[in-house]
């Protein structure tokens, strides 16, 4: 692990400096002790905060009856103090934990804004693809619309040519309904008289 992260702006004063509490000394250190310490599993983990990639430790060294207050950055050790006494090591967490707090401001901002114009971008494929659903819908609609109208057209086309057929049709059957009456009276107009003749005839000779 580095002894200090790449690029990182200033840190603020975390409200800790070295100074003396309850007759222990306050003091920082380097990276590289707590790191070794880690390495060799030698530090128990009493206190843990983390805020996007920030975070604050609070470690107990057993052997030696410290404590280890950490900041990092990206999993990176970035400050380390060394204190004797729980209580002041305690405040100290505190200060890294709002340290850890406000420097994660940005990313906590910055999370949101995407969380939002992710779903800004959701919302906007939805809403395209309902725009779609409609267009196809209303296009649907449109085409139909069009083949009933071609359709009734085209009904209207055909049941004007069967009036015309019933027309025409109905005049040549009233045509021949006309000769058959026609025919019909010639034919039983010739007949009763040939029949009378017959009769009379048949008469006479008895």
């Amino acid at each position: 692990m580095p002894g200090a992260p790449h690029a990182l702006a200033p840190l603020r004063h975390a409200g800790v400096a070295p100074t003396r509490c309850s007759g222990q000394d306050v003091r920082n250190v380097t990276t590289a002790e707590v790191e070794n310490l880690e390495a060799e599993g030698a530090l128990a983990v009493c206190r843990t905060f983390q805020s996007f990639s920030y975070a604050a430790r609070l470690f107990f060294h057993r052997a030696n009856l410290v404590f280890y207050v950490t900041l990092h950055h990206d999993g990176a050790l970035w400050r380390v103090l060394k204190i004797s006494e729980l209580d002041s090591a305690e405040v100290a967490f505190g200060h890294f934990t709002q340290q850890a707090t406000q420097l994660s401001e940005e990313e906590m901002r910055r999370t949101l804004l995407e969380a939002k114009n992710d779903e800004l971008v959701r919302r906007i494929e939805q809403a395209q693809e309902q725009v779609e659903r409609l267009r196809t819908d209303l296009d649907s609609h449109a085409a139909q619309a069009q083949l009933v109208s071609q359709r009734e057209q085209r009904t209207r086309q055909e049941i004007g040519q069967l009036e015309t057929q019933r027309i025409a049709a109905q005049t040549h059957l009233n045509r021949l309904r006309r000769q058959i009456q026609h025919l019909d009276l010639v034919g039983h107009e010739r007949f009763p008289r040939r029949l009378t003749r017959q009769i009379r005839t048949a008469a006479s000779s008895d």
